[in-house]
């Protein structure tokens, strides 16, 4: 049995090979009177017609497709993301091709590279630095880019960050209304955009409301891990001392300090509360349920797309930043001090 070509759908049809074409592609359907792109979807359907993506893109130039560059899959933050990406890329004609980065700038390069010769038309980045040599280097040669969570100083391109300094901001808060002065802060890795915000914030927050402001009670984690999380507490533990609360510069790190509770014997939050940042699946489950901070996952991932395909379709659009704000989910894991 052969394949069915474009021409036999346009043939079945009773259109031209170029309105089968435009009516089979979602970006340009609209330019195609609706009954008729409705039969040629019914005939294509019929006929078991695959469009080929790679013909297409020959023929205009155009891959349909956007490149997402993750920094570490298995961080629960970003599938939520990618699933807001996901749901305006599609209705648009368009497909996302996901790279881990491992947070290796060598293997970053390489992935992004490996997308550039895939034709993508636009990159989705997540893994934005402190100093990003690659994205100034992808901005020199326009590629459209937009930020997700990250936002890497000095560089005009649009992003979509949360509020991290306001998030922040409510966990001291909401810690301080406790009773709580002498928090620790297990910020993120000090070369992320992420982490240098966060822990900025939270020395900000701990002067402005009288708490004790102790520099050596700021520690910053090696990576965005549960392993690093749990390596922070040990060493705040163990070389300062004398704190009541923490908060986590993420949901995996404050999960680090779970695992520290349970090795000496801590009780959360009656000895120690702590306060997560990103509100990842499953955090009611935890004994206790980990207080955090809610970060909308689905709508970062869904205007970052939107923003994307904007530049793709107006080049000469402005970068634009939009900042989304978060809200404070209390659980178990904060109390008063006892």
């Amino acid at each position: 049995m052969t394949t069915p070509t474009l021409r036999d759908v346009a043939h079945a049809a009773g259109v031209h090979p170029a309105t089968a074409s435009r009516a089979l592609n979602p970006a340009t359907r609209g330019l195609v009177n609706a009954e008729t792109a409705r039969r040629v979807i019914k005939v294509a359907e019929g006929l078991g017609y695959r469009p080929n993506p790679i013909a297409r893109g020959l023929k205009t130039a155009k891959s349909a497709t956007i490149g997402l560059v993750i920094p570490d899959l298995t961080n629960p933050l970003f599938p939520p993301i990618v699933r807001g990406i996901e749901d305006v890329l599609e209705p648009a004609g368009y497909s996302g091709l996901i790279v881990n980065t491992d947070n290796d700038p060598e293997r970053e390069r390489a992935q992004v590279e490996l997308l550039r010769s895939r034709q993508v038309e636009g990159l989705i980045v997540a893994t934005a630095l402190v100093e990003h040599p690659l994205l100034e280097e992808l901005h020199r040669q326009r590629v459209p880019m937009v930020m997700v969570n990250r936002r890497p100083a000095g560089l005009d391109v649009s992003s979509i960050t949360p509020d991290d300094a306001g998030g922040i901001e409510m966990a001291v808060d909401h810690l301080a209304s406790l009773g709580h002065r002498r928090i620790a802060h297990l910020a993120g890795p000090s070369e992320t955009s992420t982490g240098v915000t966060r822990s900025r914030a939270f020395t900000n927050a701990v002067r402005d409301r009288g708490l004790d402001d102790d520099p050596a009670l700021v520690l910053a984690c090696d990576l965005w891990t549960e392993e690093c999380g749990a390596d922070g507490l040990r060493t705040l533990l163990d070389e300062v001392g004398g704190f009541t609360a923490v908060v986590a510069g993420n949901d995996l790190i404050a999960l680090g300090c779970y695992d520290v509770f349970a090795e000496r014997g801590i009780s959360c939050p009656r000895d120690m509360s702590v306060v997560g940042f990103n509100d990842m699946a499953f955090l009611d489950k935890l004994a206790p349920p980990l207080t955090t901070i809610a970060i909308p996952h689905q709508q970062i991932g869904a205007e970052a797309a939107r923003m994307l395909l904007e530049a793709i379709a107006d080049p000469s659009r402005p970068a634009r930043t939009v900042q989304l704000p978060l809200s404070l989910v209390v659980r178990g894991s904060t109390a008063a001090v006892g």
